[in-house]
Formats: structure tokens, sequence, C-alpha cells
């Protein structure tokens, strides 16, 4: 009975380290299939698509059908979709220029902004005289200190898996590209965080997850479909050529939406938000492990310094916010108290 327990308890662990650790190999398999020629754009189509036909049957047989769909909800997932899918081609893009690296370290900063954009619409209080309210803004101010360290400091490398002879010029121009990659990746993360504040306001409005989720991806397709028909004029991009972008996108549809979704929907009711966040900085060691191992990647000096500060910063503001969360139950299990002891007194009289 106990070890069954204990098995049960460690569920979500395991879970969380095997959503990390499959967003991490998204990342590096579809910076393979970039290489081999993937458009990224195209992609972003493919993998939609795919998981938008996988939703289907549960969009027409499983959806809470006494949750009504107004144009006002179908509007603001129209609106999730174009975060969406601009944010996932901008990504692809941010990954193509840099490394998936770059992205596991940069994606600790969606929490931060998450915090920041919350405070500038007060759906979030900052009281500087809190020891928590300054841990969290102390955490954002080091955490985007550690964004540009880690975009613009490439520093001597550390981990080199293969020598390179590259010329000063080419290697003056793959670091424009690392800064290039890093900012786009940066704007992602305060879309991804814009995203996380529009979706919190629309799942109160409407809790079915799996059909936001269904809608999400078909939006997502058709917009991404028009900026491809816009942006990539060469119809070979259409026609995939190797095996890896074949993996790249049915990996994508399957685990990029629909498994993380599953497991972060049950991580989120059984541990909680702060439990999930806290797993998020175990990407930068797996991305460096297989970059270096698959990909040949070389792990530079500034991407471990800025990784570390990005860490920092990432866990001060988790701090404070589940000191935050402590207090409110706290506060609550304190009222509940008092008002238990004085209801006697109100009988008796």
């Amino acid at each position: 009975m106990e070890l069954t327990s204990y098995i049960w308890s460690a569920v979500p662990f395991v879970a969380m380290i095997t959503v990390e650790c499959t967003d991490v190999g998204l990342s590096v398999i579809s910076k393979a299939a970039l290489n081999k020629g993937m458009s990224n754009i195209v992609s972003v189509v493919y993998y939609n698509a795919l998981g938008t036909f996988i939703l289907l049957p549960y969009f027409i047989f499983c959806r809470n059908k006494q949750a009504p769909l107004t144009l006002s909800l179908l509007w603001r997932f129209f609106l999730l979709g174009l975060i969406g899918s601009s944010g996932q081609i901008v990504y692809l893009t941010g990954v193509k220029f840099s490394s998936p690296t770059l992205s596991s370290a940069l994606v600790n900063l969606i929490p931060i902004f998450t915090f920041l954009l919350a405070v500038i619409f007060r759906m979030e209080k900052l009281e500087l005289r809190r020891s928590t309210s300054q841990a969290k803004a102390l955490g954002a101010v080091v955490a985007v200190t550690g964004a540009f360290v880690v975009t613009l400091y490439k520093g001597p490398p550390v981990l080199i898996s293969s020598p390179s002879n590259f010329p000063q010029h080419l290697l003056l121009s793959e670091q424009s590209r690392w800064i290039i990659g890093g900012f786009l990746i940066v704007l992602v993360c305060l879309s991804s965080a814009t995203w996380n504040v529009a979706q919190a306001a629309t799942v109160n409005e409407y809790p079915d997850k799996m059909t936001i989720v269904f809608f999400f991806t078909f939006f997502i397709t058709i917009q991404s479909l028009v900026f491809s028909l816009i942006l990539e004029r060469n119809p070979t991009a259409w026609k995939l050529k190797s095996t890896v972008e074949v993996a790249a996108i049915v990996c994508s549809a399957i685990f990029g939406s629909l498994f993380r979704i599953a497991i972060h929907t049950w991580c989120l009711q059984k541990k909680g938000p702060v439990y999930v966040a806290m797993f998020k900085p175990l990407g930068i060691a797996v991305a460096v492990i297989l970059t270096v191992i698959f990909l040949g990647d070389t792990l530079y000096l500034g991407s471990v310094i800025g990784s570390v500060i990005i860490v920092l910063g990432f866990y001060s503001v988790i701090w404070g916010q589940a000191k935050e969360q402590n207090m409110v139950l706290d506060n609550e299990v304190s009222h509940l108290e008092s008002s238990g002891q004085k209801d006697p007194l109100i009988l008796s009289s």
C-alpha cells in the first residue's frame, strides 16, 4: 500500500521531467529539420493541421455541449490563434538562427513577462514593502539581465563537439545570426506571456480546455496558411524531402500540443502552477546534452553565465509567488478558524 502511494506521488515528478525533455527534444528535431531545408512557415501549417485533425473527433463527440460557443468566444480563439501562429513562426526562425540551448534558456522568461504583464494590467498587485514583491521584482530584473547576457555575449567555447575552421567573417556572421535569433525568441516569450494572460481570461469564461486547444490549432492552421502564401514563394517548400522533416511535424503535432497540454493540465490540478513552473530550467541542461550529441553544436561561456543568471531570477520570482500563495492560504485558514470559534458563542446565546 505504501509502495503504491509512493509511486503515485512520484508520477507528477516523472511527468514534468518527461514534458521538459520532450519540449527540448522537439526543439532539437525542429532545428535538425530546418538545417535540412524545411520551411519554418510551412512546418507550422502542417503540424497544426495534423493537430486539428487529431482533435476533431473530440470536438465532434466528446466536447462539453452545455458550454455555448458564442461569437465573442470564437473571436477570442481567433486572437489566441493569431498570437500563436505568429509566435510559432518567429520561434522556429529564432531556433534556426541560434540553437535549442539558447531557446531553452530564454523560455524561462515567459513566467517573468507574464508577471510583468499581470502587474501592468493590474491583475496582480506589486507592493514593494513586502519581501515577496521585492523578490519578484528583483527576480524579473535579474532574469532580463541574464537574457541580455546569453543573447549578446557568446564568449569562448566551453564544450566543443567538433573543431570549427570557419573564417573570421563567417564567425562574425554567425554571431549576428545568434543575436538576431536570441531577440526573436525573446519576442516569442513576450507573446507567449500575452497568450497566457489572454488564455487565463478565456478559460474562466469557457472551461473546456481541449475545445480551446482545438480552435487554437484550427485558427493557427488557417492563419499560418495565409502567412505562407504571402511569405513563402517557393512551391517546393511544401514538399517534405527527408524523414527528419516528417518526424519533426508529426512529433510537434502529437507531443508539442496534445501530450504537453494534457500533462500540464493534469499536473496543474494535482500540484499547482508553482510546481509545474519549477521544472522549466531543467530544459537548459537537457538542451545542452542533446544539441552537443545530435546537432554537433558548441556550448559557449555566455550561454552558461546567462542561463545561470536567468535561472536565479526565475526561481526568485517563483519563490515570491509561492510565498504569497501560502500567505493567502494561511489567511483563509485563520479566517475559517476564527469564524468557527465565533459560531458556538452565537448558538449558546
